[in-house]
């Protein structure tokens, strides 16, 4: 990945390159930002370029043997830690044991063009029913690679992808070090989920804040790249909200939006009708799925809910929804309201928190499911 990779983020390229030539390099930079806005492809961009060493005045080069590592995601002074999941009989304990698999998905992901999310990374790994986390263990490997030795960069890199999910015990363990790494380190983190992050990581990182792509730079690259038409692409952008991720998932059919707009739909219509044998039923199949595509159906559900309360406003350029939402909210928008709209997203989001604390899943849609009947009819 490179700076011309990234669509849009202007401002932050240069940021970025500027910081890098004159010799301004912060320990730790902690990037945040959705997972379309860029964040990992900007942080990548930016280790690429601090061990460039025929870099440009926006870029790396591309040629030199750090960069032919770097595409590869192989180079020896680059070490990358990310969720994972544990599996004693594969002999799949730490990042390490997925470096193969991860490299091949990075690699992947640049060949075409395409942005990424927790899931799709766990989809591609076949994990899609767990819940991947940072473990404690990869504290001690990580404070064993920053005490080696520099091999040949001018910086060793150490890239944390989704700080977020790192079990405490590892994140506290990696305090000292990320306050005061060794000399020439720079830890990179990415995360979509800042308010996850341990506080005390935050306060010894700076903050780059990875904002959404400007609709019409994202609208253009629709067009260039994926061969959207000019109308459609500025109708997809908008809908994304200036998401990469999100508006490449309106490219294709998206089974998991079209599955989690019914089940909304249900546990809705459950509360509306008080059906309580319909919850139940509903709560057990939503307690078949993974974890991860738990949480992702409870997400949509609170985009729904800000969405229908929206419409009310009547303000289309403020809505972000596409057909099939939209004539749902034609009816339904009106029972979201200011005397429920804080709860019900108060409500979804607990939810949400409880499914990743492994909380019993069927208890948990239950009693969403028994909440939304006393909230819908507010």
């Amino acid at each position: 990945m490179f700076f011309r990779d990234v669509t849009g983020q202007d401002e932050l390229k240069l940021q970025l390159t500027d910081s890098a030539r004159i010799g301004v390099v912060p320990h730790a930079r902690l990037f945040c930002g959705e997972e379309g806005n860029g964040g990992f492809q900007l942080a990548f961009a930016y280790a690429r370029y601090l061990n460039c060493t025929n870099r440009g005045e926006t870029d790396a080069c591309g040629k030199c043997p750090s960069c032919l590592k770097y595409n590869e995601s192989a180079h020896p002074d680059l070490h990358f830690v990310f969720p994972m999941i544990s599996n004693k009989s594969a002999k799949k304990e730490v990042c390490d044991d997925y470096l193969p698999e991860w490299r091949e998905f990075l690699k992947t992901r640049v060949t075409e063009h395409s942005y990424f999310n927790i899931d799709t990374w766990l989809a591609w790994i076949g994990a899609e029913s767990k819940q991947a986390v940072i473990y404690a263990a990869e504290s001690e490997r990580i404070i064993h690679k920053m005490n080696l030795r520099i091999y040949e960069a001018d910086y060793r890199v150490l890239f944390i992808w989704m700080p977020d999910r790192m079990n405490m015990a590892c994140a506290n363990k990696l305090l000292k070090m990320i306050e005061e790494p060794p000399a020439n380190t720079a830890i990179l983190m990415v995360t979509d989920h800042p308010d996850g992050v341990l506080g005390t990581i935050v306060s010894r990182s700076q903050l780059v804040q990875v904002r959404p792509i400007k609709q019409e730079i994202l609208a253009g690259t629709l067009t260039d790249v994926w061969g959207v038409p000019e109308e459609d692409a500025a109708q997809i952008s908008h809908l994304s909200g200036g998401n990469y991720f999100k508006a490449t998932e309106l490219l294709t059919v998206d089974n998991d939006n079209a599955y989690f707009l019914e089940k909304f739909k249900t546990i809705m219509r459950n509360g509306w009708t008080r059906n309580v044998a319909a919850m139940k039923s509903f709560s057990e199949e939503m307690a078949s799925m993974g974890r991860e595509r738990q949480k992702g159906f409870l997400s949509f559900c609170q985009r729904q809910i800000r969405e229908n309360f929206i419409s009310c406003l009547h303000e289309p350029s403020l809505n972000y929804m596409n057909r099939e939402e939209a004539n749902f909210a034609g009816n339904f928008s009106p029972y979201v309201n200011e005397r429920n709209v804080m709860e019900l997203m108060d409500e979804l989001s607990l939810a949400e928190r409880h499914i990743g604390q492994n909380v019993n899943s069927k208890m948990v849609f239950f009693d969403l499911s028994m909440r939304i009947i006393v909230l819908i009819k507010s």
